[in-house]
């Protein structure tokens, strides 16, 4: 096993300013464009992570923590911020997805002190028996996940323009 809690908090407390320095001050046409229709762009994920920090990663911790596997922990509804619809700026968005995230790191310090509560068990709606250990893995690779997202949508819209290049362009090859 890899996962260490303190090198996890590590990649979970930069994913705000990662974003925050990739993203404040880009056009609009950057923050909007997508890979095609049902695809998200770096404005909707940007919303899907704020969504993620209210109502998926603490509220199924402290499911895990009081409750274990008597009961399943909430669902999550991915597409949640699809419907919602805001037209807040991206800076807006940033920042509360940076204090949210700041908030959320913070009572994760607090509720997992131990190593041992890492194996702790609960039950996912959909998957079943799955360890806390399993649940903050997940966290850290979803940010990943999204900035790996919103970096290939990007240079997406390039595609056509690269002409012969996109041969060496790995982020474009699909």
């Amino acid at each position: 096993m890899n996962f260490v809690m303190e090198e996890a908090i590590q990649i979970l407390e930069r994913t705000p300013d990662t974003l925050m320095h990739f993203l404040s001050g880009l056009s609009e046409t950057w923050l909007h464009s997508n890979e095609g229709e049902g695809t998200w762009n770096a404005s909707e994920v940007i919303e899907h992570l704020i969504e993620g920090e209210k109502n998926n990663w603490i509220p199924r911790l402290e499911t895990f923590l009081n409750e274990g596997e008597s009961n399943p922990f909430p669902p999550f509804d991915r597409y949640a911020h699809l419907t919602k619809g805001t037209d807040r700026a991206m800076q807006q968005k940033l920042l509360e997805f940076k204090q949210i995230r700041a908030e959320n790191i913070s009572k994760l310090r607090t509720l997992v002190d131990q190593e041992v509560l890492l194996e702790r068990k609960g039950t996912h709606p959909a998957f079943g028996e799955v360890t806390l250990r399993e649940l903050l893995s997940t966290w850290v690779v979803h940010d990943l996940t999204h900035i790996s997202q919103i970096v290939r949508v990007m240079a997406e819209r390039y595609r056509t323009d690269v002409g012969p290049w996109k041969e060496y362009l790995g982020i474009l090859r699909n």
